[in-house]
């Protein structure tokens, strides 16, 4: 699942938004729809901290 800075989800990005512009949206227009269009996408999520590191201190974790 590719999440949001990876080289899968910019390059679907990239080719989303030369999609919009060619079909007349200006530049910041295509770069927001092709961002909403990947977030609001199932596969396209990011999945949260996939470590313990990652969730953050001992201290602050939520869950078991």
């Amino acid at each position: 699942m590719p999440e949001p800075g990876s080289k899968k989800y910019d390059t679907r990005r990239a080719r989303l938004r030369k999609d919009a512009e060619n079909s007349g949206i200006n530049d910041q227009q295509a770069n927001e729809e092709a961002n909403e269009t990947l977030q609001n996408e199932e596969g396209w999520r990011s999945s949260g901290p996939r470590t313990r590191r990652g969730q953050g201190p001992k201290g602050e974790r939520s869950g078991g």
